[in-house]
């Protein structure tokens, strides 16, 4: 087999179109196919003798169809020598790649930028993305890593932290994309949030954040980014920089005391509504539990359960002075067990006799408050309770740190109740990897940050630990 080229019929012109003849006796292929290049006929004649042919590749159009033309044969030749055959679609094909490989690749690069542009276009801004993630995780259309829906405090502290961001967009008067997020970005959003903003008048327009607030805002932004990145929305990296980061840092919170708590549950609330009375009782939930307020705000009746313990003891035998005999003893323990909202673990918490009084006031069927409206509740009971003395407070306004003074009750909130349970299991002796599996800390570090005892509470503990101090 052998692919020639032939001259078609000339024209007017003197032109005429140069085709590829394809033969092969012994499989009886004969095929020709136009290659759509145009020569002139005496050009053609010529091609071969070498001072004509020098001359013709001076002229660039000449050069261009004669190479082509040389190409289409090798290629075929090659290709029939590889496989055997060629069919006529195939070499159709093969001379179209070849003639019109510009107009080709330039197609191919026009169509990548068209797509590029409109993939681009398409997607959607910083902004608008906050919004969407905003939406999802309050429908649950967008869930956890768990697979199971935000908790309602979960996408409010979200939308609250996110809410600073836009609002820092409208005072920058620049809508942020992904690409603008870098550490200029960083410096200028942190001291946004740090800063107390005024209007000419003297009126705050936002007032100066504190350390731990500031770095939510960041850490809830650096998250919002990697889950953009993740669906291919930007590939901006700068925010995975160490220096980009949300500091936190630990803070002072109260605790309170069994002293405190017997006031709380002796408070004269008559002049209040029944809320106040199922605030204190729904808070007094929290304290006995040792549960975040998404967890000890939502207990039902199905996620309380009792155990029958039975064991064996030797008692006195009446009926034979002097001797024993084995009874079976039984106990009755009832335990809450859930799956706490925020971790996803399961914890199970025994029910003290003060925690089952509250839930025998109410059948077993705790109501439900709005986490805002006990923390209102909460500032009424503990006055009412006269949790009044000075407690100072250690805070940052600005990234300054400040020493503060407050009454108590102004201190006391739906998280203070998990703080005040296991400072209260601490100080009773209860080991710290016991009181993890009940709040469902993961390490004894994280726990540590909850026990809240002073130090004369930790001295009187460890004074009625050990007698080395007698």
């Amino acid at each position: 087999m052998a692919a020639t080229m032939v001259l078609g019929v000339v024209g007017k012109d003197g032109l005429a179109q140069i085709k590829v003849r394809v033969q092969d006796f012994k499989t009886k292929l004969q095929i020709k196919q136009g290659t759509g290049l145009y020569i002139n006929e005496s050009i053609w004649a010529k091609r071969n003798d070498e001072k004509a042919r020098d001359k013709f590749l001076k002229h660039d159009d000449i050069r261009r169809t004669l190479e082509t033309a040389d190409e289409i044969r090798r290629t075929v030749n090659s290709i029939f020598e590889e496989r055997g055959t060629i069919s006529k679609e195939e070499l159709r094909e093969l001379i179209q790649s070849i003639v019109y490989r510009e107009e080709i690749e330039q197609q191919r690069v026009e169509k990548e930028e068209a797509e590029r542009q409109a993939a681009e276009k398409a997607k959607i801004t910083l902004v608008q993305f906050i919004d969407k993630y905003v939406t999802e995780i309050k429908s649950g259309a967008r869930q956890t890593e768990r697979g199971t829906n935000f908790s309602p405090n979960t996408v409010r502290s979200v939308k609250q932290a996110l809410v600073q961001f836009q609002r820092f967009c409208k005072y920058k008067k620049k809508e942020y994309n992904f690409s603008d997020i870098d550490m200029q970005f960083y410096h200028d959003f942190t001291s946004y949030l740090k800063a107390e903003i005024k209007d000419k008048k003297g009126t705050v327009l936002k007032e100066a954040y504190n350390v731990n607030t500031t770095g939510k805002c960041i850490r809830t932004l650096k998250n919002i980014l990697s889950i953009a990145e993740s669906e291919g929305l930007h590939s901006n990296s700068i925010w995975k920089d160490k220096k980009f980061k949300g500091t936190r840092i630990e803070t002072e919170s109260i605790y309170l005391t069994r002293e405190d708590l017997n006031k709380i549950m002796k408070a004269d609330l008559s002049k209040h509504g029944i809320g106040h009375d199922q605030a204190r009782d729904i808070f007094m939930v929290g304290v006995w539990t040792a549960q975040r307020v998404s967890d000890y705000n939502y207990i039902t009746k199905e996620q309380i359960y009792t155990h029958t313990k039975r064991w064996i003891e030797d008692v006195p035998d009446p009926e034979n002075p002097g001797q024993t005999k084995a009874e079976i003893r039984t106990k009755e323990i009832m335990y809450i067990s859930l799956i706490q909202k925020k971790t996803g673990a399961q914890v199970s918490i025994p029910v003290s006799s003060e925690l089952k009084g509250i839930l025998e006031k109410y059948d077993y069927c705790l109501p439900h408050l709005e986490d805002q409206v006990i923390n209102r509740y909460l500032k009424d009971i503990c006055k009412e309770a006269g949790l009044t003395e000075s407690v100072e407070i250690l805070e940052t306004k600005g990234g300054t740190p400040v020493r503060n003074r407050y009454p108590k009750w102004d201190l006391v909130h739906t998280h203070t109740a998990r703080r005040t349970g296991a400072t209260l299991m601490y100080l009773s002796g209860m080991d710290l990897y016991d009181i993890m599996k009940i709040t469902g800390h993961t390490t004894p570090v994280m726990l540590k940050k909850y026990i809240k005892a002073d130090k004369l509470d930790i001295i009187e503990k460890i004074t009625d630990k050990y007698n080395y101090f007698d």
